[in-house]
């Protein structure tokens, strides 16, 4: 599992990295071309914008696969021992109902809708829905590190011995 997780996690830092620099690229050719050709592209706002999403929500997966997402650690901070360990399963879990819920499923209703209503971009002239791709993307594999670190955490858990219980 360990192995399945650092081939994803290495695809995802190429893609992003990848997708990062063909939007620096383009919003300098946006720069370029509107203030010494003065003739602005057409397209790069709207690439920008495009890339951008992608960017940032396959960069959410990937900052969850190293845990560098947003946490309020307040109240993990001050636990030790298995009511530590509880705390993290129910967080993983929330995290995965949340992607599953809210990402997976309403990204692919999402993404349905638009296909359906062939939503096209205006400068680019590509399907929206493809676009909107990156929201169901990046929620299934928040859920595959979200249920990585929930077993992480329950074999931890179970193992008696690496846990100290601090009400002893």
């Amino acid at each position: 599992m360990q192995r399945i997780r650092s081939g994803v996690d290495q695809v995802l830092k190429w893609l992003v990295i990848v997708l990062m620099g063909v939007m620096v690229l383009n919003v300098l050719w946006q720069v370029f071309t509107r203030f010494v050709l003065r003739d602005p592209s057409s397209y790069t706002e709207e690439l920008a914008r495009y890339l951008l999403v992608w960017v940032g929500l396959i960069g959410a997966a990937y900052a969850a696969s190293q845990k560098m997402h947003l946490a309020i650690d307040i109240l993990t901070a001050r636990l030790h021992g298995k009511s530590r360990h509880y705390v993290e399963l129910f967080i993983y879990l929330c995290t995965f109902l949340f992607a599953l819920l809210i990402m997976v499923i309403g990204g692919m209703r999402l993404v349905n809708l638009t296909l359906t209503l062939n939503q096209i971009s205006a400068a680019l002239q590509i399907k929206l829905g493809y676009v909107y791709l990156a929201l169901p993307l990046s929620g299934l594999l928040i859920m595959f590190y979200a249920a990585y670190f929930f077993a992480e955490q329950l074999r931890l858990l179970l193992d008696d011995k690496a846990i100290p219980d601090s009400s002893r």
